[in-house]
C-alpha cells in the first residue's frame, strides 16, 4: 500500500470524525440480505429495506453516486442522490472509498437499464477501509488488472482473498457442508461424536513425525496428535460401540500441494465390524454426499469424469504392484525394489524394507488410480495396527481409498489381540532404533486397554482436506484450508 493511498484514506477518516461521523460503528439492524431483496422485488412496492455490506463499486456523478454493495448473499446496486439524502449526509458519501462497509436504508426501484437498485434515503458508515482491497479492474477485452492473483499472497492474506473473490467463499461454504454431511450421516447410523486429546503424552495411530511441546505445569514433554485412532479405540474398549471424531491432526512434515502439517481428519470406529463393513459404509457416505451436493454421483474434476456411484472399484495391492511395476512383492528383493524406483528417478539408496515397498506403490500404482478405487490387503510391515488377513498371514485386512491419484481414506479390521499388538509395536521400536523417525512408539497404556478386551472393530480415517480438493476442483491443498501453513514472511 503506497503512503499516498494510506494518507488519503486516513485524511478522509479524519474529516468524517470532524463531521461527527463515527468511522467504526457498533451495530446495524438489517431487514435482510441483498439476494433476498432482489428476489422479492415487485414493481411499485414501497417497502423500505435496510441492507449492509462492503462497497465494491463506486461511480460518483456530481450530485448522484451509484455503487454496488456486496454481502454474503451477493451484490445489489445502490443509488445515492443529494436530493434524497440531504446536503450534509451526501458529503459523507463523497468521503467513501471502495472497501468501506456501509449500511443503507431505502426502497427498491428499477433503473432505466433494468437493474433493481436501492434508492438510498439514509446511509451509515459501519467500518472505514484504511487499506484498499485488491478488487482489480476489468478492461474492454474482459481482462482484469490489479486484482489479488498471486497464489501464495492469496493464502497468506485469506481475509483479502475472501473479500474480493466470491468463488473462494463458496469453497469454504462447500467445506462446511461436507463436514456437516459426514456428521449427519454418522449420527443417523448411531455413531457418537466424541472429543479426544490433541495434546498427548505419547503419540501414535500413524507413521509420522510429531510436533513436540513442553507442558510447564507437569515439567513433561507432550505431542500434538498425529491421529485420533488410539484414543477412539480406547472408547470402543469402554463400551462406546460406535464413535467418531472430526478434528485437526498435526504431522511434522514438509509442505506440498497435497500436504499441510495441520489437517482435518474424520475418523470413525464401530465394534463388531470389519474392514469390509467399513468399505460399504464409506462408499455409501461418499455417494450420498456427492448426490446431495450436486444432484448426481458423476463429476467432472481435474479434467476427468469421476463416478462415485456404488459399487466402487476394488483392487488388490499386490496385483496392482505386479501390473504396474512388474514386481511380485511376495518374492521381490530389496535390490529389485530399488531398481524399480531408479527407473522412476527416485533416490532409494537409503530406503529399506516397508519404506521401499511403499515408495514403489506411490510411484507406480498411485498415478494410475483416477477413479475412486479401494485398494485392499496390504503387506503386514506397512500396517502395524491392522489384523492379519484371514487365510493369508503375509497380508493385513486394510484398504485405502484413492481418488484422482491420491489417498483419501484408510481403514482396517482393527488389531485387537494385545500380545500381537505388542509384537508389532516392538518391531516398530526396532525400526526407530535403526533411525526411522516416523515409526510408531510402544504405547503401554493402549496395550493395557486392549488387555481389558476390545471387540472386533472396523475403523476408518478420511482426509477432509483432500476430499475437498476433489469436490471443489482445486489442485493445491492450501486452497481448501482457510489459513494454511506458509513460510514466514
Amino acid at each position: 500500500m503506497t503512503s499516498f493511498v494510506a494518507a488519503a484514506r486516513r485524511e478522509k477518516l479524519a474529516e468524517l470524525v470532524r463531521r461527527g461521523v463515527a468511522g467504526f460503528a457498533y451495530r446495524f439492524e438489517r431487514t435482510g440480505a441483498a439476494r433476498a431483496a432482489l428476489e422479492g422485488f415487485r414493481e411499485g412496492d414501497a417497502t423500505v429495506h435496510r441492507l449492509a455490506g462492503r462497497l465494491v463499486l463506486l461511480r460518483p456523478m456530481g450530485k448522484t453516486t451509484f455503487g454496488h454493495l456486496e454481502d454474503a448473499s451477493g451484490r445489489i446496486q445502490v443509488y445515492c442522490k443529494i436530493d434524497d439524502l440531504g446536503a450534509d449526509p451526501y458529503e459523507v458519501v463523497k468521503l467513501l472509498d471502495l472497501g468501506d462497509v456501509v449500511g443503507v436504508e431505502g426502497p427498491l426501484f428499477r433503473t432505466k437499464t433494468g437493474e433493481v437498485t436501492v434508492r438510498v434515503e439514509r446511509l451509515t458508515l459501519l467500518a472505514k477501509s484504511l487499506r484498499p482491497l485488491p478488487l482489480g479492474k476489468e478492461d474492454a477485452s474482459g481482462v482484469r488488472h490489479g486484482e489479488l492473483s498471486d497464489p501464495e499472497l492469496r493464502a497468506r492474506q485469506r481475509y483479502a482473498d475472501l473479500a474480493v473473490h466470491p468463488e473462494v467463499r463458496e469453497i469454504f461454504r462447500l467445506r462446511a457442508r461436507v463436514v456437516s454431511y459426514v456428521r449427519r450421516f454418522l449420527d443417523a447410523r448411531g455413531y457418537l461424536e466424541v472429543e479426544t486429546p490433541v495434546l498427548q503424552p505419547q503419540y501414535g495411530g500413524a507413521t509420522a513425525r510429531p510436533f513436540k511441546t513442553h507442558y510447564e505445569a507437569l515439567d513433561a514433554d507432550y505431542y500434538l496428535r498425529i491421529a485420533d485412532e488410539l484414543y477412539l479405540k480406547r472408547c470402543i474398549v469402554g463400551g462406546l460401540e460406535k464413535v467418531y471424531e472430526i478434528g485437526h491432526d498435526f504431522r511434522n512434515e514438509g509442505l506440498s500441494r497435497f500436504h499441510n502439517p495441520e489437517f482435518t481428519m474424520a475418523e470413525w470406529y464401530e465394534a463388531y465390524a470389519d474392514y469390509d463393513a467399513m468399505l460399504q459404509l464409506t462408499q455409501d457416505l461418499l455417494a450420498g454426499m456427492v448426490r446431495e451436493l450436486y444432484g448426481t454421483t458423476t463429476l467432472e474434476r481435474h479434467g476427468a469424469t469421476v463416478s462415485f456411484e456404488p459399487p466402487l472399484a476394488r483392487r488388490d495391492y499386490y496385483t496392482l504392484v505386479r501390473e504396474t511395476a512388474g514386481i511380485d512383492l511376495a518374492r521381490a528383493t530389496e535390490a529389485e525394489l530399488r531398481a524399480a524406483l531408479r527407473r522412476k528417478e527416485v533416490d532409494a539408496d537409503a530406503l529399506t524394507g516397508a519404506k521401499l515397498v511403499d515408495e514403489v506403490f506411490k510411484n507406480y500404482v498411485e498415478p494410475t488410480l483416477v477413479q475412486p478405487t479401494f485398494v485392499l490387503d496390504y503387506p503386514v510391515a506397512l500396517s502395524p495396527l491392522a489384523k492379519l488377513k484371514r487365510g493369508d498371514p503375509s497380508k493385513v485386512e486394510r484398504w485405502e481409498l484413492f481418488i484422482q491419484k491420491r489417498e483419501i481414506a484408510n481403514a482396517f479390521s482393527e488389531l485387537n489381540d494385545p500380545e500381537e499388538q505388542r509384537r508389532r509395536f516392538e518391531q516398530q521400536a526396532r525400526l526407530r532404533a535403526a533411525g526411522d523417525s516416523e515409526a510408531q512408539q510402544l504405547d503401554e497404556d493402549f496395550l493395557r486397554a486392549l488387555e481389558y478386551g476390545m471387540p472386533p472393530t472396523g475403523g476408518v480415517g478420511m482426509g477432509i482436506d483432500r476430499l475437498l480438493m476433489i469436490l471443489a476442483d482445486q489442485t493445491n491443498i492450501r486452497d481448501v484450508i482457510l489459513f494454511p501453513m506458509l513460510r514466514p514472511e
